[in-house]
């Protein structure tokens, strides 16, 4: 049963949301979530507070694994009313060095009855200094992750550079950082899975890094649609580099021929589940713990969050079942989660 059903947040998804446009329904939805975020106690009452949750990963004490994938807080605004809503860590972006519009409209399609999305975004944001200047007055908690991708004007052969020039503004106010070079929507990005371009990127930011007065844990996001040669290349290459952990997965490529979707671009969504789960369960058979891996893609129940814990994941990340889940979406998945945790005869969410 899809976790909507039953919901006021789903008769208010239907009657409006779904009649708005979904980038006009997100504006909506962000403004509601700020509104709420800004109720007196509502921290205390959403936030997860239950100890067998908690979990210590990056270097950082988390009050539960879920945190709110990329690409729900493009631009770094939502980060408090978030974590008020009761996600452990926000990861905003994907933000690029330079300001861009991103691809044309309409470029975000709902498929509510596969619970899925199609969104071919190109990483609309402000830029990394508007991102940084946002961030600079972020509160102390939730923990936030900024996931930053190559500027569309950028070519392919300066891609280091440009990912170089974003986390240096950035990486002061950032728990941790990303480089994404796994979204099917900016031309020319998922070439920079290639080991080789990989390793260009990743010890140009090591450089950057290591150049100034703070640093922090340094993740990679990829590709739903690796093949399994390509997937094991890139974990032995993230534990000879040294990184702190892979997040798999990103969206999946279809086009607008693909059944039943009618639109291209990159799918999230309960339709990705089987396949995230695949790639994660790879990924941590390679890297026998040697990495932090976080999972995202069709999770929408704590059933699903434990899935995940046991293949070998760390952290789990949530957008599109929160999108259609609503803003209690995150605190009945924590409940339940530890529920279960404490059903497996548990302690701790960490002894999964």
């Amino acid at each position: 049963m899809p976790p909507t059903s039953g919901t006021l947040y789903r008769v208010v998804f239907d009657l409006l949301l779904a009649r708005l446009d979904p980038e006009t329904a997100h504006r909506v939805g962000a403004v509601g979530l700020r509104l709420l975020g800004a109720v007196p106690g509502m921290r205390r009452a959403l936030a997860p507070r239950d100890p067998v949750l908690r979990i210590h990963a990056l270097g950082l004490d988390l009050p539960t694994p879920l945190g709110v994938a990329a690409g729900f807080d493009k631009d770094a605004r939502l980060v408090r009313p978030l974590g008020a809503l009761g996600f452990g860590f926000v990861e905003v972006g994907t933000v690029t060095a330079r300001p861009q519009q991103g691809n044309p409209r309409p470029r975000v399609f709902r498929y509510a009855d596969r619970r899925a999305l199609v969104n071919r975004m190109g990483f609309p944001n402000e830029g990394a200094a508007a991102a940084a200047e946002r961030l600079r007055r972020r509160p102390a908690s939730p923990a936030v992750g900024v996931n930053v991708g190559k500027s569309r004007a950028v070519a392919i052969e300066d891609a280091p550079a440009d990912y170089a020039a974003s986390v240096r503004a950035l990486v002061p106010f950032a728990d941790y950082l990303v480089l994404n070079v796994s979204s099917p929507n900016t031309p020319g990005l998922r070439a920079l899975q290639a080991v080789d371009a990989l390793e260009a990127i990743v010890l140009a930011v090591q450089a950057e890094l290591a150049s100034l007065p703070s640093s922090v844990p340094l993740l990679v996001k990829i590709a739903p649609d690796l093949g399994d040669d390509e997937l094991d290349s890139i974990a032995d290459a993230a534990v000879r580099l040294g990184l702190a952990g892979l997040i798999a997965v990103n969206t999946t490529l279809v086009t607008d021929a693909d059944e039943p979707w009618r639109e291209a671009g990159g799918l999230s969504g309960a339709p990705l589940r089987e396949r995230a789960l695949a790639v994660l369960e790879r990924l941590a058979a390679r890297t026998n713990g040697k990495l932090v891996l976080v999972s995202v893609g069709g999770i929408e129940s704590a059933e699903d969050v434990v899935a995940r814990l046991r293949a070998g994941a760390t952290l789990v990340q949530a957008y599109t079942s929160f999108v259609y889940g609503g803003p209690l979406w995150a605190r009945r998945v924590n409940r339940e989660l530890a529920r279960l945790v404490r059903a497996a005869g548990l302690s701790s969410v960490t002894d999964l």
